[in-house]
């Protein structure tokens, strides 16, 4: 990530539309707080940031040497301590709270508290500290409910049941954040879909792992669609964010947005062209989607009495999203953020691809 990251610090190299949001924004903020900092999509808003002259206060559990090195201002802490968060706030007058638990297995208390007590606790330290604008990294997890989700828009409401404990957390944290927004503490909510590209630690090496061991698999008889975001496009919609919040009376604040690549695209493509990146052959076999989701069943059960902390091979969750639709109507984003991809699914891969096969001139 670290030689990827070091071709985005040249402020030249980044798209035009970029170039001019990021303008746009320095000329409105003086010193940025991201918790997730050394996250991918966290990595990714520093350093577009700190290409622009921004100075950026970073805060993760981690060490995060090269963002150090990169001049990026590191604090080492906890979301859940409220104390040392406020510390590492003070002085900051935009925050991108982009830090949470992800994943689709582990207990209540294990996503509970970094997901909606951390968010809590961002929201008390912007209040006290008379901080601004919030931008807060949601998921289209919120709505979904193991059906098809084609097409959909904002409109669609919370899910009332939940396949795990992730979902339900960003759930209940995106609403604290909206219910937070006023004349003084204005907020908005993104919700980034299956994030990708070079440098990802998630999606990519995950699916390369499994076609290595064989066991990668398609769910379900038919290819549903599914929106996916390259992760300059996921950093930019955050940027245009922060950017509308500052206007005077921003149609943003109080409001969540899909974000994607606006590209809709079956998953058994998605995952042979990341396959094709790293030179493997594509996937082909299937699994029927009911036997997936009942093996997940099995599985979670086995788990839980098992104590076992692990993943499983598969879960409800999952079995749900690969059998499924989840794709976006991203119109909202378009019309009050400004927002339009910047690089295409086929130009990520060509990038994904040199960033594999250890060529970072991209």
């Amino acid at each position: 990530m670290l030689k990827q990251g070091l071709n985005m610090t040249n402020f030249s190299l980044r798209p035009p539309a970029e170039q001019r949001a990021l303008t746009a924004l320095s000329a409105t903020t003086k010193h940025v707080f991201v918790t997730g900092a050394g996250g991918f999509l966290g990595t990714s808003i520093c350093l577009a940031l700190s290409a622009a002259g921004i100075k950026v206060t970073g805060f993760a559990r981690g060490h995060y040497p090269h963002l150090s090195t990169l001049g990026i201002n590191m604090v080492q802490g906890d979301i859940s301590d409220l104390p040392a968060l406020t510390a590492a706030m003070k002085d900051c007058d935009l925050v991108f709270h982009v830090a949470s638990k992800a994943g689709v297995w582990g207990s209540k208390a294990d996503y509970y508290r970094p997901n909606v007590e951390g968010t809590a606790n961002i929201i008390q330290a912007c209040q006290s500290l008379a901080i601004e604008r919030l931008v807060y990294t949601s998921t289209p997890s919120v709505t979904f409910t193991g059906e098809d989700e084609a097409g959909i828009n904002e409109s669609q409401p919370y899910a009332q049941s939940f396949l795990n404990y992730y979902a339900q957390s960003k759930a209940l944290a995106e609403q604290m954040v909206l219910a937070a927004n006023n004349d003084r503490l204005k907020t908005v909510a993104l919700r980034p879909h299956l994030i990708w590209g070079p440098g990802d630690p998630h999606l990519v090496p995950r699916v390369i792992a499994r076609a290595k061991l064989g066991r990668l698999k398609l769910v379900g008889k038919e290819d549903k669609l599914v929106d996916t975001i390259y992760i300059d496009n996921a950093a930019y919609a955050h940027i245009l964010a922060a950017l509308r919040l500052a206007d005077p009376t921003p149609s943003c604040a109080g409001n969540s947005y899909f974000v994607s690549n606006d590209q809709p695209i079956t998953m058994a493509s998605m995952l042979n062209k990341i396959l094709h990146c790293a030179d493997l052959p594509p996937v082909t076999k299937r699994v029927p989607a009911l036997l997936a989701y009942l093996v997940g069943t099995v599985l979670e059960k086995i788990y839980q009495l098992l104590g076992k902390t692990q993943e499983p091979m598969m879960t409800r969750f999952v079995a749900r999203q690969l059998s499924t639709s989840h794709y976006f109507d991203i119109s909202a984003a378009k019309a009050d953020l400004g927002y339009q991809p910047l690089v295409s699914i086929d130009e990520g891969m060509q990038r994904l691809r040199a960033s594999l096969s250890g060529d970072i001139k991209v």
